[in-house]
């Protein structure tokens, strides 16, 4: 049965080798784990992947092997009926509609939605009260209101302040061919090049001015290989809005992994609070305390935000603002403990500069990293790296 999942890892083109998985069998035999699926996916990832820009190929190909199924996420803290919020009805309000709806403040609308969960006991579709599907209440989905909680289905107005639901969100692929050199040249404007590390590069000037020095007999010099020695901690925006920027944001992520020797990078959602992680799949399981970065990574570090920056602008301001959990401190509180530990700075989005200045968090996000957010374009790239080598 094994040898069908090797097969399979080789066919989602991993670079699983005979030894690594001959490896895995002996840990098998040697009972190192119990017959758990869970612990059998952890053993093996930990055997079989040596590098972390791998784990979603793996998790996708691991999945394939055991039922062609997504691996499955944490329950929802409080489940409601799987009908209850089916789509079945799409509202339509005229402009003049939609300007006289307002949105509730921050703390009534986490009373009311507390207040709904306690009252409501049946399904609802349309209104502007209960919890359903359609109409212009604040929770549910489908409908229109100008900040609510989404309560199942997809977003589309980009305008709720909380999302009750776990979304799995895919890891950038740093393996990605670009179709362009053009973003990798515009990231080696932040380069200091230094040689460091085993001699393993033939040095020929060198061994010319050592053989001349050494009366014409040959004397070999080597040397180490030339490296950019810049340190780069990038943290990527994923999930949500980010979704329709994939393709350039894996180009960007590739394209860093190719040039800088020394980068370290962590995913977070929307704006970055108490913790982020490194692998999508398993980012309620395996978290790194923000605080960690700070500790870890000296000031010397060059850190690079990755993000649209849309978002409702109590996710930045407003303890609790979080879609998927209660922080307990406001995200602006951790930008500005972030930017400050990381003098060397710039945030990169790939929204339209054209759209920046109609929508508060982006304008919000700017002043919190201090006026260097950069548009996701050839100059926008290369403006953000001539700012961090200053």
């Amino acid at each position: 049965m094994l040898l069908s999942f090797f097969a399979t890892l080789r066919a989602a083109r991993l670079p699983v080798s005979p030894k690594e998985f001959l490896s895995l069998l002996e840990a098998l035999r040697a009972g190192v784990i119990e017959p758990s699926i869970d612990q059998f996916y952890s053993l093996a990832r930990t055997v079989l992947v040596k590098d972390e820009a791998l784990y979603d190929k793996f998790d996708r190909a691991f999945a394939a092997f055991v039922g062609g199924s997504e691996l499955k996420l944490a329950e929802l803290a409080r489940s409601l009926p799987e009908d209850w919020l089916k789509q079945q009805l799409q509202l339509e309000l005229s402009p003049e509609e939609r300007a006289k709806l307002e949105a509730l403040g921050w703390d009534e609308l986490m009373e009311t939605l507390k207040k709904r969960l306690e009252e409501q006991k049946e399904r609802h579709e349309g209104g502007s009260k209960w919890i359903g599907t359609g109409g212009t209440s604040p929770f549910g989905n489908g409908g229109v209101n100008p900040a609510g909680v989404r309560i199942g289905g997809k977003g589309g107005g980009k305008s709720a302040v909380k999302v009750w639901e776990q979304r799995g969100y895919r890891d950038y692929d740093d393996a990605r061919e670009l179709g362009t050199r053009n973003i990798k040249v515009a990231l080696r404007r932040l380069r200091r090049f230094a040689r460091e590390g085993a001699l393993d590069e033939f040095a020929l000037d060198d061994t010319i001015q050592a053989t001349a020095a050494n009366a014409g007999l040959l004397d070999i010099r080597m040397r180490a290989e030339r490296h950019n020695k810049v340190k780069v901690l990038l943290l990527m925006d994923v999930g949500g809005t980010m979704d329709e920027h994939i393709h350039r944001v894996e180009e960007l992520f590739s394209a860093a992994k190719a040039e800088f020797k020394h980068m370290e990078f962590f995913y977070f959602h929307n704006c970055v609070y108490d913790h982020v992680w490194k692998n999508n799949r398993r980012r309620h399981a395996e978290r790194t305390p923000t605080w960690d970065l700070i500790h870890k990574f000296n000031r010397d570090y060059k850190l690079i935000f990755v993000g649209d920056a849309t978002m409702s602008p109590y996710e930045i301001l407003q303890p609790g603002g979080s879609v998927e959990y209660m922080n307990e401190e406001a995200g602006a509180v951790w930008m500005d403990r972030l930017t400050q530990h990381f003098g060397k700075h710039v945030w990169i989005n790939p929204e339209p500069q054209g759209v920046w200045g109609y929508r508060q968090s982006i304008e919000l996000m700017q002043g919190l990293v201090h006026g260097r957010m950069h548009a996701m374009t050839l100059a926008g790239l290369e403006a953000a790296m001539r700012e961090l080598s200053r």
